[in-house]
């Protein structure tokens, strides 16, 4: 095989998918230095619809259109947040993930223009989120909190923010620090009062399967840890089947000593009920984590729950 010397990337076309982007771009020239790189932005499907994330199908919705283009040959990479990217259905065939990077923070973080902190809230004031896992959470810790609807990408949100559209927002620190709007959150909430989303923080590289050249040069950017807490994760949402409606959080860790955990919770959407498991791997492989955690969620009643919910 010889390495390839111009890698075209494909991506959303949001500024925090872009500067995803420069972090791969800047991490495969220092793997590579020869190696070029292009960028080809597409807007996806996901990113022009404000509406209900359902109508389209879901999280797909954010990925179609990129998986298109790689499939298409016009691009040799995609860049994915795996949150993004739906685990209750196989990857599109003829295509195969390349590495994970390594994982960023996991938290939500809240912003408030005053500085307020969650629990300094007061009764009524507007969360601006459309995400059916905050909600949820949302509803069962802080029942006096109100959420409204807010989409869009990051930038978008905190301009309807500032229009006082809602009081405060919620957003991923990992996303927040790609743009560098750190310096705007009030408090970045642990996992136990906000439990992430599956695959938070994490950047999936996708290649063509056939594509053995892209593969072989992109693969050293892989981190085995963020790879044994993608698969495990995924695994879980996999076979729990969840859709875009399901409140479902979740997250694996790896700890120093290398052993791999894997907390995950569903919750109906008004967050009256709440089911859990914590589950560490000993000998089992990341894969049989992730079955093993939802099988557990499965026998506390977890498939009426999701079923129940409209979508």
């Amino acid at each position: 095989m010889s390495a390839p010397e111009l890698i075209r990337i494909v991506s959303r076309s949001s500024p925090m998918a872009l500067a995803q982007v420069e972090r791969v771009r800047t991490e495969l020239a220092a793997l590579h230095p020869g190696v070029r790189t292009e960028v080809l932005p597409v807007t996806t499907s996901g990113d022009r619809w404000m509406g209900d994330l359902a109508q389209l199908g879901g999280k797909g919705a954010f990925t179609k259109e990129v998986d298109a283009a790689l499939l298409a040959g016009e691009a040799d990479l995609a860049v994915h947040c795996v949150k993004d990217v739906p685990a209750d259905r196989p990857l599109p065939q003829g295509t195969t993930f390349a590495a994970f990077l390594k994982r960023d923070d996991i938290r939500d973080a809240l912003i408030h223009p005053d500085g307020l902190t969650l629990d300094q809230l007061p009764a009524g004031s507007r969360i601006g989120t459309s995400s059916v896992r905050r909600i949820a959470q949302l509803a069962a810790s802080h029942p006096h909190l109100t959420c409204v609807p807010m989409r869009g990408n990051a930038g978008r949100r905190l301009q309807k923010l500032a229009a006082g559209e809602a009081d405060a927002l919620m957003l991923a620190v990992s996303g927040l620090e790609r743009i560098d709007s750190m310096h705007l959150v009030s408090e970045v909430l642990s996992v136990e009062t906000m439990c992430p989303p599956i695959g938070a923080g994490i950047l999936a590289l996708q290649c063509r399967e056939d594509d053995a050249d892209t593969i072989d040069l992109v693969s050293g950017l892989g981190d085995r840890d963020a790879w044994r807490e993608a698969t495990a994760e995924r695994m879980f949402l996999h076979v729990l089947q969840g859709h875009c409606n399901s409140p479902i959080a979740g997250y694996a860790r790896c700890d120093a000593g290398g052993d791999l955990s894997l907390r995950a919770r569903v919750f109906t959407p008004d967050g009256k009920r709440v089911l859990n498991a914590h589950e560490w791997a000993g000998p089992l492989d990341p894969a049989t984590l992730g079955t093993s955690v939802a099988v557990t969620l499965l026998r506390q009643g977890a498939r009426e729950l999701i079923d129940s919910i409209a979508h």
